[in-house]
């Protein structure tokens, strides 16, 4: 009896075996595969594909201050991968390739094709789960071989127009985007078409024409993928993006209406909240309440849950708050967008930036000029516009602060030259009082600091005081270092030995110690004499011209570099304005006139009207006054000996046949008689490559970028550029 069970289950088996082959179009066979392809193998491929992608779209970094791309994907164009290889290291995003084994294991193993169809109706799922994890590994040729395959030998499977919605995306990611647009145009005009495919067919499309810049496509698309927001994801993404496109298309009403929906939608995304809003800000024009959106925006400030984004929200409040004229507010608000930044470098470069502007506006340079070093330190492409103008601007600060600082030197020198004795006695002792109350402050600060550190308790040992801190003075790291410090500075460095005060092999120290406190009685008694300072003051005429001189040429430069590099038409105006008041250089007075009446017309009229009178009544035989009153013929005259193009032309040939001192005296002479026109500029890059020939490369580089500098936005400029790029390079092909 119990044999005959045994025998009977055996055989049971045995059927059950038989009949769910693959070969065998059985109801048992159809039903068991497709149960085990559905709820075992593509269960699992699913799940881990679902997870490699949320990881993919939480690790994708969106730069708001651009146009979004509409598929979140960074897309890695440096490698091709090979075969059955993929681009992607992280182990994060290991499970698309665990999704594709699934994939392939599903069809393998579970594919009844009979008589030339499909009897296991899961088989289109395992080619669509195939071709989606190709694709997000980056393999666009395997990937459209799959969703090929599953379009061609299920046209009647429930997936058939996921899978052509999916061969069209890859199909964009090739660059094949009319063979896109064309599949997704067959999917449009089916009628019963589901509102979720109808949304991915129209990103799908956006995407495709935003490859092809056709903008009033993509807006069409867009508008349309977002009628049901079935992905509210990437809806809310749509969306967001045909905001940035209306404002891109100058129509900012439009865009302000798609922003403000967002903001006010539920359900979506925070990020796209929050960006829609700062988007709207970023929006900002006359016609806006300023009084609203600075609310708005101090709102989510103050919301907990919206800490991620301070950094911009501070920001963006900072260029409300500097539209408003609120200056220091601006201040403040840049400050905390700086501070509160953790991960967004390309946010934090434009709170530096902005906070490097504000100070240049103060004429604050050097602070200006720490900030701009701030932004150049981030990590970032220093290729872009943007980054290559701030470089030229923090540049130029040197020479401005360099001129400044002359400026600022030389008229308090001059300034004390000219007051009488008394006077200057006078200056000198409200001056020492001033600096005696400062050093005393600053002394009772560091005696603070000490008491504050523990320092100051070892005359108090089992005081109350260190009772209370609970802790012996010699386990205070900080105290220790104090008195480590202080030990230093007034034995040195002693070797560890007996009577080591006294020690002969110290008494190098004990002389240095000695010279040191005499240096310091001797710099303290200089510090607060009068004397001293007032025998510091030049009396030799000579000496005083000479300061004169450096100081009218500082004045000068800083006008052109106000003027010609910052477009700061009335720092310019001011500092043309002292150098001539104050003893100019005879030669460069008919220059300053030209620059005033040039400058000056940028916002001032009644003022370039004076200066235009000054150069013609005054010069009226100079060249100057030529230009003003009759231009083109200045143009038809180019050809006369004296001519600043003339003069040009020669030293070009002379730089040609070789005669490299002859052009360079040619042009210095120029430099002399010219000072201040549009041909300057021309001058200097033909010095550079005067340079070249009679020194090296770096000298000619350091040229190249003197012309960039200091004539920014002419041809000289561009021409400098373009061949130091072709300099760097040669230099970087060299390195590898």
């Amino acid at each position: 009896m119990r044999n005959s069970f045994y025998n009977f289950f055996y055989l049971f088996i045995f059927i059950l075996i038989i009949s769910c082959s693959t070969k065998k179009n059985t109801f048992i066979s159809r039903n068991t595969h497709g149960m085990s392809t559905k709820y075992n193998v593509l269960y699992n491929g699913n799940i881990a594909f679902d997870e490699a992608k949320k990881q993919l779209d939480d690790s994708y970094e969106d730069n708001f201050w651009k146009r979004l791309p509409i598929e979140p994907l960074k897309i890695e164009e440096e490698i091709i991968p090979m075969p059955g290889q993929s681009i992607i290291n992280s182990s994060e995003l290991q499970g698309f390739e665990k999704a594709e084994e699934k994939a392939v294991k599903a069809v393998q193993k579970h594919s009844m094709v009979i008589d030339g169809f499909e009897k296991n109706k899961q088989i289109d799922a395992a080619y669509l789960l195939l071709g989606k994890s190709r694709y997000y590994l980056q393999r666009y040729v395997p990937a459209l071989e799959a969703f090929t395959f599953a379009i061609k030998q299920y046209p009647d499977a429930d997936l058939y127009y996921d899978n052509k919605i999916w061969k069209a995306k890859t199909h964009v990611r090739l660059q094949n985007e009319e063979l896109a647009i064309e599949t997704l145009d067959l999917v449009l005009k089916n009628i019963g078409l589901s509102e979720e495919d109808f949304e991915k067919a129209h990103t799908t499309m956006a995407m495709a024409y935003t490859q092809l810049d056709s903008t009033h496509l993509v807006i069409d698309h867009l508008k349309k993928s977002t009628y049901y927001f079935k992905d509210i994801n990437q809806s809310a993404r749509n969306l967001f993006i045909l905001g940035q496109v209306y404002r891109e298309e100058n129509k900012i009403d439009s865009s302000n209406m798609v922003f403000e929906t967002l903001a006010y939608m539920k359900k979506i995304p925070q990020k796209y909240k929050i960006h829609a809003i700062l988007e709207r800000a970023k929006n900002y024009t006359a016609a806006d309440s300023t009084d609203v959106i600075a609310y708005t925006l101090q709102d989510l400030i103050e919301d907990r849950d919206n800490r991620p984004y301070l950094d911009e929200l501070y920001y963006q409040a900072g260029l409300i708050a500097h539209k408003k004229g609120n200056i220091d507010n601006a201040n403040d608000f840049f400050e905390n967008s700086v501070q509160f930044n953790t991960s967004k470098p390309y946010q934090k470069s434009l709170s530096y930036e902005k906070l490097g502007d504000l100070y240049f506006d103060k004429t604050l340079f050097e602070t200006a000029g720490a900030y701009y070093d701030s932004v150049l330190q981030i990590p970032q492409d220093k290729n872009t516009k943007r980054i290559r103008r701030l470089i030229r601007k923090r540049e130029s600060l040197n020479d401005v602060i360099y001129y400044e600082n002359i400026t600022t030197r030389n008229d308090s020198i001059l300034n004390l030259s000219e007051m009488s004795p008394e006077t200057q006695k006078e200056f000198f002792q409200d001056y020492i009082v001033d600096l005696k109350i400062k050093d005393d402050e600053e002394r009772k600060r560091k005696e603070q600091e000490v008491v504050n550190t523990g320092f100051g308790g070892f005359d108090n040992i089992g005081s109350k005081q260190n009772v209370n801190t609970g802790m012996f003075y010699f386990y205070n790291v900080q105290l220790v270092g104090l008195g480590k410090q202080e030990f230093k500075n007034k034995y040195g460095n002693r070797p560890l030995a007996d009577n080591w005060i006294i020690s002969g092999k110290s008494g190098a120290t004990i002389a240095n110690l000695n010279n040191k406190s005499i240096n310091n009685t001797e710099e303290n008694a200089q510090r607060y004499d009068v004397d001293y300072y007032l025998s510091q003051i030049p009396t030799d005429e000579n000496q005083l011209d000479s300061i004169k001189k450096q100081r009218s040429d500082a004045y000068y430069n800083l006008g052109l570099i106000y003027k010609e590099q910052f477009n700061e038409f009335e720092l310019s105006t001011e500092d043309f304005e002292n150098f001539l008041t104050k003893n100019p250089i005879q030669k460069l007075i008919l220059p300053t006139y030209y620059q005033l009446y040039k400058t000056y017309a940028n916002f001032n009229t009644d003022l370039s009207n004076k200066y235009r009178d000054k150069i013609v009544n005054e010069y009226p035989d100079s060249r100057y006054t030529e230009i003003i009153k009759n231009p083109n013929k200045v143009l038809v005259s180019a050809n006369n000996e004296d001519s600043p193009e003339n003069i040009y032309k020669n030293a070009y040939i002379c730089y040609e046949e070789e005669d490299y001192e002859y052009a360079l005296t040619s042009i210095n002479n120029a430099f002399e008689k010219y000072k201040g026109l549009e041909i300057e500029s021309k001058f200097e890059l033909l010095k550079a490559y005067i340079t070249l020939k009679t020194k090296d490369e770096n000298a000619f580089i350091e040229r190249l970028n003197f012309v960039i500098i200091n004539y920014p936005n002419t041809e000289e400029s561009k021409h400098a550029e373009s061949v130091l790029k072709k300099i760097q390079s040669k230099s970087s092909k060299k390195i590898k």
